[in-house]
């Protein structure tokens, strides 16, 4: 069988924990921030798990992570 392709966007956007486990960026952080208060903004930087109902999606596009 030939080898299976990675995403490259995706795996841009994900890495792996130490415990086998998907982190992801949050949404919303790019642009119009000023509407946003600072307590939202600070949330927004940092990184949180990716939710068990798209785990088997993302392991599909990143078959080697």
């Amino acid at each position: 069988m030939p080898k299976m392709k990675t995403n490259r966007g995706a795996a841009k956007r994900f890495s792996k924990t130490g415990t086998g486990k998907i982190k992801r960026s949050k949404a919303f952080a790019s642009h119009i921030l000023t509407k946003k208060s600072t307590k939202r903004k600070r949330g927004l930087r940092k990184s949180d798990l990716v939710d068990s109902a798209n785990i088997k999606s993302i392991r599909k596009i990143l078959p080697y992570m």
